[in-house]
């Protein structure tokens, strides 16, 4: 892959891979990082990539795993030396996220309320069901993508979806949600 090829699928999937490595990472901060580290790690692979091949789907894939190491490496040196917690991290992360402004300041503030609620709710989801979430409706990716982006069977992408909006609803029906 050229450096104009590349340079092309940045500017025509970059903002897709950075809205899901800022959902993700539950942060803008920490999303921006994850982008940069995936677009350089592609950078140094770009000579093996082959344009023809849904790079879209492998990017994210990479972006996935980095993310995951990240994880890794923070839970191991939470062991090592006791700091604040990743749940609450990310929940703080999660809560800096805002949603599009309504007409009025009411309408404003309960939509900005009902956005965080369930960014609160996809956050809280186990990581297999929250990712395909997040695949699906942030980066835009189909199932076939999905299932080779993750590398399982469709069916399993399709099963994952369903759980994590069964498991949404029930958690929003508790709280009365209306959306």
């Amino acid at each position: 892959m050229t450096k104009q090829e590349f340079d092309r699928f940045v500017s025509e999937n970059g903002k897709d891979i950075l809205r899901f490595c800022r959902m993700n990472t539950g942060g803008t901060a920490e999303g921006d990082d994850l982008y940069q580290d995936t677009m350089l790690k592609l950078w140094e692979q770009a000579n093996q990539l082959n344009k023809n091949d849904s790079l879209k789907s492998y990017a994210l894939s990479v972006s996935i795993l980095m993310w995951k190491n990240k994880r890794r490496k923070f839970a191991w040196r939470r062991r090592i030396a006791a700091f604040e917690s990743y749940e609450k991290h990310m929940e703080d992360a999660g809560d800096r996220m805002a949603g599009r402004p309504a007409d009025n300041p009411e309408e404003t503030f309960l939509q900005k309320e009902m956005t965080e609620l369930v960014q609160r709710q996809v956050q809280a989801l186990p990581d297999k069901y929250r990712t395909v979430i997040y695949l699906y409706y942030s980066a835009g990716l189909k199932i076939r993508e999905i299932a080779d982006c993750l590398q399982i069977p469709e069916n399993t992408v399709k099963s994952r979806m369903r759980k994590a909006k069964d498991i949404l609803k029930t958690k929003l029906e508790v709280v009365k949600y209306e959306g």
